[in-house]
Protein backbone atom coordinates (compact mmCIF):
# COMPACT_ATOMS: atom_id res chain seq x y z
CA UNK A 1 0.00 0.00 0.00
CA UNK A 2 3.04 1.87 0.73
CA UNK A 3 4.60 1.69 -2.29
CA UNK A 4 1.27 2.61 -4.67
CA UNK A 5 1.37 5.82 -2.12
CA UNK A 6 5.26 6.63 -3.47
CA UNK A 7 3.91 5.63 -6.91
CA UNK A 8 1.14 8.03 -7.19
CA UNK A 9 2.94 10.77 -5.21
CA UNK A 10 5.77 10.27 -7.75
CA UNK A 11 3.18 10.54 -11.45
CA UNK A 12 1.21 13.76 -9.88
CA UNK A 13 4.40 15.18 -9.50
CA UNK A 14 5.57 14.00 -12.77
CA UNK A 15 2.48 15.45 -14.36
CA UNK A 16 3.11 18.56 -12.70
CA UNK A 17 6.77 18.67 -13.48
CA UNK A 18 5.74 18.42 -17.27
CA UNK A 19 2.93 20.81 -17.00
CA UNK A 20 5.04 23.70 -16.04
CA UNK A 21 7.99 22.58 -18.07
CA UNK A 22 6.29 22.27 -21.49
CA UNK A 23 4.42 26.05 -21.02
CA UNK A 24 6.84 28.96 -22.43
CA UNK A 25 6.04 32.32 -23.00
CA UNK A 26 6.80 34.69 -25.98
CA UNK A 27 8.70 37.72 -26.29
CA UNK A 28 5.64 39.00 -28.47
CA UNK A 29 3.16 37.62 -25.66
CA UNK A 30 4.82 39.76 -23.21
CA UNK A 31 5.22 42.45 -25.13
CA UNK A 32 1.42 42.42 -25.29
CA UNK A 33 0.60 42.82 -22.45
CA UNK A 34 2.84 45.33 -21.38
CA UNK A 35 1.82 47.54 -24.21
CA UNK A 36 -2.29 47.07 -24.44
CA UNK A 37 -3.14 49.68 -21.60
CA UNK A 38 -0.66 51.86 -23.30
CA UNK A 39 -1.91 51.91 -26.98
CA UNK A 40 -4.82 54.43 -26.73
CA UNK A 41 -2.55 56.68 -25.41
CA UNK A 42 -0.26 56.72 -28.44
CA UNK A 43 0.37 59.34 -30.59
CA UNK A 44 0.21 58.75 -34.30
CA UNK A 45 0.55 59.57 -37.67
CA UNK A 46 -2.51 58.67 -37.89
CA UNK A 47 -4.14 60.38 -35.47
CA UNK A 48 -2.35 63.26 -36.50
CA UNK A 49 -3.75 63.11 -40.25
CA UNK A 50 -7.15 62.24 -38.78
CA UNK A 51 -7.26 65.16 -36.29
CA UNK A 52 -5.59 67.82 -36.92
CA UNK A 53 -6.69 70.34 -39.65
CA UNK A 54 -5.63 73.97 -40.48
CA UNK A 55 -7.70 76.74 -38.70
CA UNK A 56 -8.35 74.51 -35.46
CA UNK A 57 -7.56 76.26 -32.38
CA UNK A 58 -4.86 75.31 -29.87
CA UNK A 59 -7.00 73.99 -27.60
CA UNK A 60 -8.07 71.83 -30.18
CA UNK A 61 -5.04 70.30 -30.67
CA UNK A 62 -3.84 69.48 -27.09
CA UNK A 63 -7.38 67.92 -26.82
CA UNK A 64 -6.17 65.61 -29.82
CA UNK A 65 -2.52 65.40 -29.17
CA UNK A 66 -1.68 66.25 -25.60
CA UNK A 67 0.71 69.02 -24.53
CA UNK A 68 3.55 69.56 -27.06
CA UNK A 69 7.55 68.59 -25.35
CA UNK A 70 8.26 72.09 -26.58
CA UNK A 71 6.83 75.64 -27.29
CA UNK A 72 8.75 78.15 -29.30
CA UNK A 73 8.29 81.24 -31.57
CA UNK A 74 9.10 82.08 -35.28
CA UNK A 75 10.83 84.97 -36.13
CA UNK A 76 7.21 86.57 -36.08
CA UNK A 77 6.53 85.57 -32.71
CA UNK A 78 3.55 83.17 -33.71
CA UNK A 79 3.87 80.33 -31.56
CA UNK A 80 5.28 76.97 -33.03
CA UNK A 81 4.66 73.48 -31.10
CA UNK A 82 7.01 70.53 -31.36
CA UNK A 83 5.66 67.03 -30.24
CA UNK A 84 8.78 64.94 -30.20
CA UNK A 85 8.06 61.07 -29.14
CA UNK A 86 10.38 58.70 -28.97
CA UNK A 87 9.25 54.62 -28.19
CA UNK A 88 11.63 51.97 -27.31
CA UNK A 89 10.01 48.22 -26.90
CA UNK A 90 11.73 45.80 -25.26
CA UNK A 91 10.20 42.61 -24.89
CA UNK A 92 12.17 39.39 -23.61
CA UNK A 93 11.15 36.04 -22.93
CA UNK A 94 13.24 33.49 -20.41
CA UNK A 95 11.43 30.43 -21.88
CA UNK A 96 10.60 28.09 -19.49
CA UNK A 97 11.44 26.27 -16.77
CA UNK A 98 11.44 22.46 -16.58
CA UNK A 99 11.50 20.72 -12.73
CA UNK A 100 12.31 17.59 -13.65
CA UNK A 101 15.80 18.81 -15.34
CA UNK A 102 16.23 21.90 -13.18
CA UNK A 103 16.82 23.77 -16.58
CA UNK A 104 16.12 27.26 -18.70
CA UNK A 105 14.64 26.51 -22.20
CA UNK A 106 15.48 28.74 -24.76
CA UNK A 107 14.20 32.42 -24.43
CA UNK A 108 13.52 35.67 -26.87
CA UNK A 109 14.44 39.03 -27.18
CA UNK A 110 13.65 42.18 -29.12
CA UNK A 111 14.34 45.84 -29.12
CA UNK A 112 12.48 48.47 -31.62
CA UNK A 113 12.41 52.26 -31.75
CA UNK A 114 9.91 54.76 -33.25
CA UNK A 115 9.91 58.22 -33.82
CA UNK A 116 7.72 60.79 -34.47
CA UNK A 117 8.07 64.55 -34.35
CA UNK A 118 4.54 66.99 -35.37
CA UNK A 119 5.90 70.20 -36.04
CA UNK A 120 2.24 72.66 -35.38
CA UNK A 121 2.91 76.49 -36.77
CA UNK A 122 0.05 78.98 -35.19
CA UNK A 123 -1.30 82.42 -36.34
CA UNK A 124 -1.49 85.15 -34.38
CA UNK A 125 -4.95 84.21 -34.14
CA UNK A 126 -3.47 81.10 -31.96
CA UNK A 127 -5.10 78.47 -35.15
CA UNK A 128 -3.06 76.19 -37.04
CA UNK A 129 -1.70 77.69 -40.07
CA UNK A 130 0.48 74.95 -40.65
CA UNK A 131 1.71 70.96 -40.05
CA UNK A 132 4.13 68.81 -40.51
CA UNK A 133 5.71 65.74 -39.14
CA UNK A 134 7.81 62.85 -39.64
CA UNK A 135 8.56 59.38 -38.05
CA UNK A 136 10.96 56.78 -38.59
CA UNK A 137 11.78 53.62 -36.88
CA UNK A 138 14.42 50.82 -36.66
Amino acid sequence: MKNKHIVFTIQILSAIALAIGTIGCSADYHADKVQKGLKADKVTVGTVQRQIKIGMSSADVVEALGSPNVVTTDEQRREVWVYDKIATEVAASNGYWNLIFVGQGAGAASTSQRTLTIIIKFDEEKKVRDFAYHTSSF
